[in-house]
């Protein structure tokens, strides 16, 4: 009689390769999956019945800004109670490493956390770190754009000269050595958007030799996207590395209606170029305030204010009212702050969402006092509302989205796949249950019908909390 640790029996099997679901027991054994087959003879110490239950590979979330959280707060309950077994960090051109302050941490950077929160210097001060802490998450981490200018550059709104580019450089090959997973970059952002074509080409060229990415956060996600798709592709041609567009959208009531011309060039541009792009379940984004994104159209609320904390929740045009100033002014008077910005159109999300390309990535801010619901309800939100109640696509389709699809982009190696040899990244559901509960007035409400999470072979989510075993480790690009 063969003994595991862990068997799973009776589960409908969703492997994260978009075949059709059938029913197996599943086996793990020493952190990783053993078998998957009916194993009736077969003992372990931990044994779950699953019947009726779907598993599915653990899901990885393409797009978080968790650098330091995980480290801070391990428990990661934001991500574990709706089956998250990775996140992909350092996502817009800010990572909590490698990152040297010399005050408070700049736009956008202060959206991972305060100055003291940023201890890690160098990316393998971050590895060490994340692996002490032992999240009860995976953790594998791109380098920001941004988080390096900040490092070499007293100025951010400006280009960076020959030298800054060459120490920047240096410092991004050196993270790709200890195991980053590529470059991002937000040059949408203040400090980041005098940073021409040019200097972010010069640091991609250190991607090539290690099969890194390029992801991005791209300079125009409203009036310009078409050309800042062009950029982006661009710069991965120039570096001959594969590209992701980050948290796709058209934004702004002007480009509602524009997600059809926009996929369009998405496949033209995939044909020259790996292309992919994630995409969150929601028609409202949430960043930091910006008063050149004041869209009077559109409804925007705000999350935290360093200097009027008191108009947290509120939306901008009452504050604007409330202080008798026109909201660009109501905006620059209350920063640093956040905001909620609901600037989509449901049909663009649907179509975007449904394209095959698209990964999902929760693009969720752990620190913001009142979160984007995004941060708790993503994935459940995802095979809920979008695969169960609209059939926007099936539930295998959903669960390749969200695993097998977004390992194969990012080079994660041995996850997001149900097969023996992998490891075993877990989630077992209730596809008639599952629901997002977060909402944008009750945030941090746990999502419904997540049974049960392992990671790493470890049981970390049952019973709708966490069980206190956490099994995380730092994932290094596959070819470190």
């Amino acid at each position: 009689m063969n003994t595991f640790d862990t068997i799973i029996r009776g589960a409908r099997i969703v492997d994260g390769t978009g075949a059709e679901p059938y029913v197996a027991d599943l086996c793990v054994w020493d952190g990783k999956i053993a078998a998957i087959e009916a194993c009736a003879d077969a003992s372990a110490s931990e044994e779950i019945q699953a019947h009726g239950l779907f598993l599915a590979p653990g899901f990885i979330d393409a797009h978080t800004h968790d650098d330091l959280h995980v480290i801070n707060h391990p428990a990661m309950v934001p991500k574990l109670s709706q089956g998250v077994t990775t996140v992909v960090v350092g996502n817009c051109g800010i990572s909590g490493s490698p990152l040297r302050l010399s005050g408070e941490p700049p736009d956008p950077i202060n959206l991972l956390g305060d100055t003291p929160d940023f201890q890690y210097p160098s990316f393998t001060d971050y590895v060490d770190a994340v692996n002490r802490a032992m999240p009860a998450v995976n953790v594998a981490a791109l380098v920001g754009h941004t988080s390096l200018r900040s490092n070499h550059m007293s100025d951010l709104r400006r280009a960076a000269t020959a030298v800054e580019i060459a120490g920047m450089k240096k410092e991004l090959t050196d993270a790709l050595r200890a195991g980053a997973i590529g470059l991002s970059t937000g040059l949408a952002y203040r400090n980041a958007h005098c940073a021409p074509t040019s200097e972010v080409e010069a640091l991609a060229t250190a991607l090539e030799d290690v099969g890194g990415l390029y992801v991005s956060h791209i300079r125009s996600e409203d009036d310009e996207i078409l050309e800042a798709l062009d950029e982006a592709v661009g710069i991965g041609q120039s570096a001959n590395v594969d590209v992701v567009i980050s948290h796709l959208k058209c934004a702004g009531r002007r480009n509602w209606r524009r997600s059809g011309e926009v996929l369009e060039r998405i496949g033209s541009l995939q044909a020259a170029r790996g292309l992919g792009c994630d995409c969150y379940p929601y028609a409202a984004s949430s960043t930091t305030l910006d008063p050149n994104l004041v869209d009077e159209a559109i409804e925007i609320r705000i999350t935290w204010s360093t200097a009027s904390p008191e108009m947290a929740g509120r939306t901008l045009a009452e504050i604007a009212d409330l202080w008798n100033v026109p909201q660009v002014e109501a905006a620059r008077r209350l920063e640093p702050a956040g905001a909620i910005y609901h600037e989509m159109l449901e049909s663009d999300v649907q179509r975007i969402l449904a394209h095959p390309a698209t990964m999902i990535g929760s693009d969720g801010l752990p620190n913001d006092p009142r979160p984007h619901p995004r941060l708790w309800g993503t994935f459940a939100r995802v095979l809920g509302h979008y695969s169960r109640e609209l059939n926007l696509f099936s539930i295998q389709e959903a669960v390749r989205k969200m695993t097998g699809l977004t390992a194969q982009r990012f080079g994660l190696e041995g996850r997001g796949e149900l097969k023996p040899g992998n490891f075993a990244d877990l989630v077992l559901f209730d596809a008639h249950r599952i629901e997002d509960r977060a909402t944008f007035e009750a945030p941090t409400r746990a999502a419904r019908g997540i049974e049960a999470v392992w990671v790493n072979g470890t049981l970390s989510w049952r019973e709708n909390a966490t069980t206190g075993r956490r099994a995380g480790r730092f994932i290094a690009r596959r070819s470190s």
